[in-house]
Formats: C-alpha cells, sequence, structure tokens
C-alpha cells in the first residue's frame, strides 16, 4: 500500500497533537511550583526509582542519536531552523517536535521529488502499526486517568 506524503503528514502531525496532550496533562502539575521549583521537581521525579530512571535514560538516548539524524537530514535537506528543533524537543516534548520536524521533513522531500510517494507498507506493517499505536493510546489513557487520582 502506497502512502502519501499528504496521508504521513496528517499522521504525524496527529502523533504531535496527541503526544503534546497527553504528556502535558502529566507536566501541568508541576506549573504551580515555579520554573526553578517545578524543574528541580521534575527531574528529581525522574530518579525516583528504577522504572522512571529506564525510561528517562531511554529516551535521552533515543533522543540523542535523533538530534543528530535531525541535524544530518535537515542539513542534507537545506532544512533551516534544525536547531530550534532540538531545544523545543527538551523544553517542550521531543515526542511533539520529531514529528512536526517529520512533517517539514516531507515538504523539503516533495519539494524535491513532486511526485513521489512517501513509502509504501505491507500487510504485516499495517497491523504491527496499529497494534503498537493501539498498545500506545491505551497506554496514554490509563496515564492520564492516573494522574486525574493523584492530583
Amino acid at each position: 500500500m502506497s502512502i502519501s506524503r499528504k496521508t504521513l503528514c496528517f499522521a504525524y502531525g496527529l502523533i504531535a497533537l496527541l503526544a503534546l496532550v497527553t504528556t502535558w496533562a502529566n507536566a501541568l502539575s508541576y506549573v504551580s511550583l515555579g520554573v526553578v521549583g517545578s524543574n528541580v521537581a521534575f527531574w528529581r521525579d525522574t530518579l525516583v526509582n528504577p522504572a522512571s530512571r529506564f525510561l528517562t535514560l531511554d529516551v535521552f538516548f533515543l533522543a540523542l542519536a535523533v538530534f543528530v539524524w535531525m541535524v544530518l537530514e535537515a542539513r542534507r535537506l537545506g532544512m533551516r531552523g534544525v536547531w530550534l528543533y532540538l531545544l523545543f524537543g527538551t523544553i517542550v516534548a521531543i515526542s511533539v517536535t520529531v514529528p512536526i520536524f517529520l512533517i517539514n521533513r516531507e515538504r523539503a522531500l516533495a519539494a524535491r521529488e513532486p511526485s513521489s510517494a512517501a513509502g509504501t507498507l505491507g500487510t504485516f506493517d499495517m497491523i504491527g502499526l496499529v497494534l503498537v499505536t493501539a498498545a500506545i493510546l491505551v497506554y496514554a489513557a490509563i496515564a492520564l486517568q492516573l494522574r486525574q487520582f493523584s492530583t
């Protein structure tokens, strides 16, 4: 199944929106502590237990690899403002800015090759992506529900 760049950009946009809503629904509980206090409390909480440390380090090293790729890809495609994606990925959420970068990457690729598709997915690819998406959405719903009980 061929995927159009427009469809892919829509999917990336939806991922960015869901990431923004779900990450910041949890981050808002820190806002009342002020800029310094919220940062101290947030980063202290990432060290609370082995699971939080695992996930934080996992995201950090994934982010590092993605940042290197983003800078190289932006330079290869002549995309401007790549460091803004990295900055906002650190301040807002990398799960928000990477999909936005990918939208702009698709636009840059479309400008180079206007008639090309974004790629193709087989049946098993589609099934796998649907299952992974469902699992992430279930976890997000549980996390949002728990956040309501903890505030």
